[in-house]
């Protein structure tokens, strides 16, 4: 399969291991001498209308790729989920 990062760019990017959407492909890591893809990055879900700017960046190995549709790309990588209350403690402490 031929696939041009503009192609890319156009997928959806879903993780089987929860059903969760992740976005589109924004970024993708390329090792330069040997032209090897890394890894994808996938921006995090916008904030309040994408006004206030966008969360997390979900940075996905080539090896968590499963599958590479016409239209999505799909991922088994299981994702921690963070909760709030413990970052807003977390920031308190630095």
């Amino acid at each position: 399969m031929q696939c041009r990062f503009r192609g890319l760019r156009r997928k959806e990017v879903i993780n089987i291991c929860d059903g969760c959407r992740l976005g589109f492909v924004a970024d993708v890591d390329v090792r330069i001498p040997e032209g090897q893809v890394i890894a994808i990055v996938v921006n995090g879900p916008a904030k309040f209308f994408g006004l206030f700017g966008r969360g997390e960046e979900f940075y996905i190995p080539w090896d968590c790729i499963q599958r590479i549709g016409d239209d999505i790309i799909l991922i088994d990588k299981p994702f921690q989920r963070r909760n709030p209350a413990q970052e807003r403690q977390r920031q308190r402490k630095f």
